[in-house]
């Protein structure tokens, strides 16, 4: 009888050790949320490779920003040609040098849950940006562009570019591309995408001519362009010797640019062709008449929120969201923060960039 109820009491005691455990980590980060940290404090931004313009810019922008609000900035990128591990490492110095507050462009979503779990632990306050970080409890806010707005603006770009264009036809013949299956957002942007091209598929307003339509067939490892110039290439030769591309989805403008060039070598006249992020090149592209469209996604204003959402922890204050419960990252409905994104064009990229340094002299002439 003893030694039933000692062995209860044991499991019991284990079981209470368990989850005082599993509480303190997660109080941990509560805490500095709850009672601020003081305003010269580390605050970590682990961001991907640079391969995309917007990540590229996001950097100094945090730098700047960060230090002008008085914090001290740790900002790194896992380089293009190496692994996840690299980021999982610098997230982990972060940890080390005392950081109350990690910001993370995730170049695998997937891959980091251990060093979000060991900055909760720390009482770090973790932040995804742009892209989700997935299947962990250890995300604590998100803060990026309507996403999945950002595929349905594609979409409908696509269509209305193609009417436009060809205001004869009945029917349209596309290719579909989509981001690197290892970054969350490929996903959105082509669920976004497909919820408005696939009723046009399904009545047969449209025709994928390659029949590659699931998004694992479409995808473009590491968003990179040689990848999209070489699918492209193989599309062409495989399927259009003699019949007319009229249109292209393109998760971006890098890809965008890969694919038009494809198009540019086989001697073929420009489909329409979507992008997104506003890459200079892209912009001037759009202004000539080559690329149809992209999407405004301002990274001043994405970095801008992120800064503030640090500030408001600082200062022990409530984060501001404004959609605390869509975001389900397969853990965690996890609090977000919002913008939102703008379909530009040639007709309205002056009205689009207005105030823009880089991009509105782009869209003069």
């Amino acid at each position: 009888m003893l030694k039933t109820v000692l062995a209860a009491l044991t499991v019991g005691t284990v079981t209470a050790l368990a989850l005082t455990g599993c509480t303190s980590r997660s109080e941990a980060a509560a805490s500095a949320a709850a009672t601020g940290f003081p305003a010269h404090a580390v605050v970590g931004v682990a961001l991907p490779d640079k391969t995309s313009e917007n990540f590229a810019i996001a950097g100094k922008l945090f730098t700047d920003g960060l230090r002008r609000a008085g914090f001290t900035p740790d900002v790194q990128y896992a380089p293009a040609t190496n692994t996840v591990a690299e980021q999982q490492n610098q997230i982990e110095s972060m940890i080390t040098n005392g950081a109350k507050v990690i910001i993370i462009g995730a170049k695998d979503g997937s891959q980091l849950s251990t060093q979000v779990a060991d900055a909760t632990a720390a009482g770090a306050v973790v932040i995804a940006y742009d892209r989700l970080i997935l299947n962990t409890p250890n995300v604590d806010y998100y803060v990026a562009y309507d996403n999945e707005r950002v595929g349905e603006l594609q979409g409908q770009a696509l269509l209305d570019g193609m009417k436009a264009k060809y205001p004869n036809n009945t029917s349209y013949n596309i290719e579909l591309f989509a981001g690197s299956p290892d970054d969350n957002n490929a996903g959105v942007f082509f669920r976004g995408a497909m919820k408005v091209l696939q009723p046009k598929i399904d009545d047969g307003t449209l025709r994928v001519v390659s029949g590659q339509t699931d998004f694992k067939q479409v995808t473009t490892q590491g968003w990179l362009a040689q990848n999209a110039q070489s699918r492209m290439d193989t599309l062409l030769a495989g399927f259009y010797a003699t019949t007319e591309l009229d249109g292209v989805l393109s998760p971006n403008d890098t890809l965008a640019r890969a694919i038009l060039q494809s198009i540019s070598t086989a001697g073929k006249p420009y489909p329409i062709v979507t992008g997104q992020d506003s890459e200079a090149d892209s912009v001037k592209s759009i202004m000539a008449g080559i690329q149809y469209s992209t999407i405004n996604k301002d990274t001043r204003k994405l970095v801008a929120e992120a800064i503030k959402m640090v500030g408001e922890l600082q200062r022990g204050e409530k984060v501001d969201v404004n959609d605390p419960g869509s975001y389900d990252n397969g853990a965690k409905t996890v609090p977000t923060f919002l913008l939102p994104p703008q379909l530009v064009t040639r007709a309205n990229a002056a009205q689009s960039y207005r105030g823009d340094p880089a991009l509105e002299p782009l869209t003069r002439g």
